[in-house]
């Protein structure tokens, strides 16, 4: 049973954007007056803006909705993704990209992230005629640890989930793979902080752990 096709994470695994997404997160908790500590933000990484927002309504009971929340934090988002001069790739990613490509692996995205942020950075890095699907968590039911998004990623990658890797770098992430049944290399940041990699098949820390011939045994 060959690798025939991998489900990528966008955050943290293919960019580095969750130093972005925590500087427009904390912009948008001054200008409503909360305080979220390290432990409650953590536990935002791999889940839909959708379900952060209206966590944070229901928690310090915010009087506005959840779109309106949304728009105010990609906006600052968006700021910080065109001036921040040290927002790049994450070394090595481009390199197993292409090497997955060239070796007729089938490619799918698979972010919690909205597609506009999506479409932003496959614009920027050159990166859409690799891959043959994007889906965005924002336009889906559920959210990760749900395995939803994985199960439609296999399901367009038009291979069965035995054939199928996702890499993944947050506790949600790896549990919607879980739950999906279907083999997750979790790539250990140094931005995923605070994140669980016990229910990993594998846990890497360099790409280069993920070419065709290092995980092929596993398949």
């Amino acid at each position: 049973m060959p690798l025939k096709a991998v489900l990528f994470d966008m955050d943290g695994v293919i960019v580095d954007t969750e130093p972005l997404h925590r500087k427009a997160y904390y912009k948008m908790f001054d200008d409503f007056g909360i305080e979220v500590d390290d432990e409650f933000y953590s536990t935002f990484t791999g889940s839909s803006t959708k379900s952060v927002c209206e966590r944070l309504i229901e928690r310090y009971g915010l009087e506005i909705s959840w779109e309106d929340i949304a728009a105010i934090k990609r906006n600052y988002f968006k700021h910080y993704f065109d001036t921040d001069p040290d927002f790049d790739l994450i070394p090595g990613v481009k390199d197993l990209i292409l090497h997955y490509h060239e070796n007729g692996i089938k490619l799918v995205l698979a972010s919690s992230a909205h597609m506009n942020t999506i479409n932003w950075v496959f614009e920027k890095f050159d990166l859409e005629k690799y891959f043959i699907a994007k889906i965005s968590g924002a336009d889906l039911k559920e959210s990760k640890p749900h395995p939803e998004i994985f199960e439609l990623a296999a399901e367009m990658s038009g291979e069965p989930k035995d054939h199928c890797m996702v890499i993944e770098d947050s506790t949600n992430g790896i549990k919607a793979a879980n739950a999906a049944g279907i083999f997750c290399a979790a790539f250990v940041s140094e931005h995923s902080v605070l994140q669980h990699y016990e229910t990993a098949d594998i846990v890497v820390y360099d790409f280069e752990e993920l070419r065709i011939e290092k995980v092929g045994k596993y398949f």
